[in-house]
Protein backbone atom coordinates (compact mmCIF):
# COMPACT_ATOMS: atom_id res chain seq x y z
CA UNK A 1 0.00 0.00 0.00
CA UNK A 2 1.85 3.16 -0.84
CA UNK A 3 2.42 6.00 2.15
CA UNK A 4 0.91 8.63 0.27
CA UNK A 5 -2.46 7.44 0.44
CA UNK A 6 -4.99 9.04 2.73
CA UNK A 7 -6.65 7.97 5.96
CA UNK A 8 -3.47 7.47 7.46
CA UNK A 9 -5.05 7.28 10.81
CA UNK A 10 -7.67 5.02 9.92
CA UNK A 11 -5.42 2.29 7.83
CA UNK A 12 -3.38 2.33 11.27
CA UNK A 13 -6.10 1.85 13.31
CA UNK A 14 -7.33 -0.94 10.74
CA UNK A 15 -3.92 -2.31 10.88
CA UNK A 16 -3.56 -2.36 14.80
CA UNK A 17 -6.77 -4.35 15.19
CA UNK A 18 -6.03 -7.30 12.56
CA UNK A 19 -2.73 -7.40 14.23
CA UNK A 20 -4.61 -8.07 17.59
CA UNK A 21 -6.59 -10.35 16.52
CA UNK A 22 -3.94 -12.33 15.15
CA UNK A 23 -0.90 -11.96 17.74
CA UNK A 24 -2.67 -10.34 20.38
CA UNK A 25 -2.41 -6.66 21.76
CA UNK A 26 0.89 -7.85 24.10
CA UNK A 27 2.49 -9.21 20.78
CA UNK A 28 2.18 -6.34 18.25
CA UNK A 29 4.44 -3.56 18.36
CA UNK A 30 3.91 0.05 16.77
CA UNK A 31 6.26 -0.86 14.22
CA UNK A 32 4.10 -3.76 13.37
CA UNK A 33 0.92 -1.65 12.75
CA UNK A 34 2.68 1.08 10.83
CA UNK A 35 4.30 -1.52 8.43
CA UNK A 36 1.13 -3.16 7.85
CA UNK A 37 -0.66 -0.01 6.91
CA UNK A 38 2.12 0.69 4.89
CA UNK A 39 3.24 3.52 6.95
CA UNK A 40 6.45 4.32 8.75
CA UNK A 41 7.15 4.95 12.83
CA UNK A 42 7.25 8.36 12.38
CA UNK A 43 3.35 8.35 10.94
CA UNK A 44 1.80 6.31 13.45
CA UNK A 45 3.12 8.70 16.01
CA UNK A 46 1.90 11.61 14.28
CA UNK A 47 -1.67 10.17 14.52
CA UNK A 48 -1.28 8.37 18.02
CA UNK A 49 0.46 8.51 21.30
CA UNK A 50 1.01 4.81 21.68
CA UNK A 51 -1.00 1.36 20.48
CA UNK A 52 -3.73 2.07 23.42
CA UNK A 53 -4.52 5.04 21.84
CA UNK A 54 -5.24 3.31 18.28
CA UNK A 55 -8.21 1.85 20.18
CA UNK A 56 -9.27 5.08 22.45
CA UNK A 57 -8.69 8.10 20.40
CA UNK A 58 -7.42 11.23 21.53
CA UNK A 59 -10.42 12.68 23.39
CA UNK A 60 -12.50 12.77 20.23
CA UNK A 61 -15.30 11.29 21.86
CA UNK A 62 -15.15 13.71 24.78
CA UNK A 63 -14.86 16.90 22.67
CA UNK A 64 -18.16 15.47 20.09
CA UNK A 65 -20.37 14.99 23.73
CA UNK A 66 -19.35 18.12 24.82
CA UNK A 67 -19.77 20.42 21.84
CA UNK A 68 -23.57 18.55 21.43
CA UNK A 69 -24.30 19.66 24.87
CA UNK A 70 -23.47 22.76 23.87
CA UNK A 71 -25.38 22.61 21.09
CA UNK A 72 -28.21 21.65 22.51
CA UNK A 73 -31.44 23.92 22.51
CA UNK A 74 -31.45 26.22 25.46
CA UNK A 75 -34.26 25.36 26.60
CA UNK A 76 -33.52 21.89 27.11
CA UNK A 77 -33.30 20.04 30.23
CA UNK A 78 -29.91 18.37 31.32
CA UNK A 79 -31.10 15.18 30.54
CA UNK A 80 -32.24 16.75 27.02
CA UNK A 81 -28.71 17.92 26.59
CA UNK A 82 -27.19 14.56 27.03
CA UNK A 83 -29.73 13.00 24.39
CA UNK A 84 -28.58 15.69 21.81
CA UNK A 85 -25.28 14.06 22.93
CA UNK A 86 -26.05 10.89 22.55
CA UNK A 87 -27.76 11.86 18.98
CA UNK A 88 -24.08 13.07 17.79
CA UNK A 89 -22.65 9.62 19.12
CA UNK A 90 -25.23 8.15 16.93
CA UNK A 91 -24.63 10.00 13.52
CA UNK A 92 -21.09 10.61 13.89
CA UNK A 93 -19.33 6.90 16.34
CA UNK A 94 -21.68 4.43 16.23
CA UNK A 95 -22.46 4.07 12.44
CA UNK A 96 -23.44 1.09 10.60
CA UNK A 97 -19.80 1.57 8.64
CA UNK A 98 -18.25 1.28 12.18
CA UNK A 99 -20.47 -1.14 13.31
CA UNK A 100 -17.33 -4.09 12.38
CA UNK A 101 -14.38 -1.96 13.61
CA UNK A 102 -16.62 -1.45 16.85
CA UNK A 103 -17.19 -4.83 17.31
CA UNK A 104 -13.60 -5.77 16.77
CA UNK A 105 -12.45 -2.94 18.83
CA UNK A 106 -14.61 -4.45 21.68
CA UNK A 107 -13.17 -8.00 21.72
CA UNK A 108 -9.85 -7.02 22.20
CA UNK A 109 -10.46 -4.61 24.91
CA UNK A 110 -12.41 -7.73 26.49
CA UNK A 111 -9.82 -9.87 26.05
CA UNK A 112 -6.87 -7.65 27.62
CA UNK A 113 -7.36 -6.35 31.73
CA UNK A 114 -4.87 -3.11 31.10
CA UNK A 115 -7.34 -2.13 28.28
CA UNK A 116 -10.31 -2.45 30.61
CA UNK A 117 -8.97 -0.31 32.83
CA UNK A 118 -8.30 2.33 30.42
CA UNK A 119 -11.54 1.83 28.79
CA UNK A 120 -13.14 2.64 32.61
CA UNK A 121 -10.39 5.82 32.74
CA UNK A 122 -12.27 6.74 29.09
CA UNK A 123 -15.66 6.30 30.22
CA UNK A 124 -14.94 8.88 33.71
CA UNK A 125 -13.17 11.16 31.35
CA UNK A 126 -16.74 11.22 29.11
CA UNK A 127 -18.73 11.77 32.24
CA UNK A 128 -16.93 14.54 33.04
CA UNK A 129 -16.77 16.46 29.90
CA UNK A 130 -20.29 15.69 29.63
CA UNK A 131 -20.60 16.97 33.09
CA UNK A 132 -18.62 20.23 32.47
CA UNK A 133 -20.78 20.95 29.38
CA UNK A 134 -23.84 20.95 31.05
CA UNK A 135 -22.14 23.18 34.13
CA UNK A 136 -20.91 25.75 31.35
CA UNK A 137 -25.01 25.89 30.59
CA UNK A 138 -25.47 26.60 34.15
CA UNK A 139 -26.80 23.49 35.30
CA UNK A 140 -25.88 23.37 38.83
CA UNK A 141 -22.70 20.81 39.52
CA UNK A 142 -24.67 17.71 41.40
CA UNK A 143 -27.36 17.94 38.94
CA UNK A 144 -24.84 18.21 36.02
CA UNK A 145 -23.27 15.29 37.38
CA UNK A 146 -26.31 13.58 37.74
CA UNK A 147 -27.18 13.75 34.44
CA UNK A 148 -23.68 12.85 32.80
CA UNK A 149 -23.66 9.77 35.00
CA UNK A 150 -27.39 8.64 33.82
CA UNK A 151 -26.39 9.47 30.00
CA UNK A 152 -23.36 7.33 30.06
CA UNK A 153 -25.17 4.74 31.79
CA UNK A 154 -27.96 5.08 28.93
CA UNK A 155 -24.66 4.87 26.59
CA UNK A 156 -23.74 1.83 27.77
CA UNK A 157 -26.68 0.47 27.42
CA UNK A 158 -27.67 1.20 24.22
CA UNK A 159 -24.47 0.23 22.67
CA UNK A 160 -24.99 -3.46 24.64
CA UNK A 161 -28.42 -3.31 22.24
CA UNK A 162 -27.27 -1.95 19.55
CA UNK A 163 -24.53 -4.37 19.10
CA UNK A 164 -26.87 -6.91 19.47
CA UNK A 165 -29.19 -5.77 16.41
CA UNK A 166 -29.16 -6.40 13.09
CA UNK A 167 -26.93 -3.98 11.09
CA UNK A 168 -29.32 -1.16 10.05
CA UNK A 169 -30.53 -0.50 13.68
CA UNK A 170 -30.08 3.25 14.46
CA UNK A 171 -27.83 4.09 17.57
CA UNK A 172 -29.04 7.39 18.23
CA UNK A 173 -32.66 5.66 19.02
CA UNK A 174 -31.81 2.64 20.89
CA UNK A 175 -29.74 5.70 23.09
CA UNK A 176 -32.62 7.43 22.98
CA UNK A 177 -34.84 4.48 24.11
CA UNK A 178 -32.02 3.59 26.89
CA UNK A 179 -32.06 7.08 28.68
CA UNK A 180 -36.19 7.05 28.79
CA UNK A 181 -35.49 3.33 30.48
CA UNK A 182 -33.06 4.77 33.07
CA UNK A 183 -34.89 7.42 33.68
CA UNK A 184 -37.73 5.44 33.86
CA UNK A 185 -36.45 3.59 36.55
CA UNK A 186 -35.09 6.43 38.60
CA UNK A 187 -38.70 6.32 39.43
CA UNK A 188 -38.79 3.18 41.60
CA UNK A 189 -35.95 3.96 43.40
Amino acid sequence: MPRWEPNAAERLAQAALDLFAERGYENTTVIDIAQRAGLGKTTFFRHFQDKREVLFGRGTMDELLAKAVAAAPAAATPLEAVAHALDAAGREVFTPARREFIARRQAVIAANPELQEREALKNLALIASMADALKRRGVPDLTARVAAELGALASSIAFERWSRTSAGEDFSKIARQALDDVQASTAFC
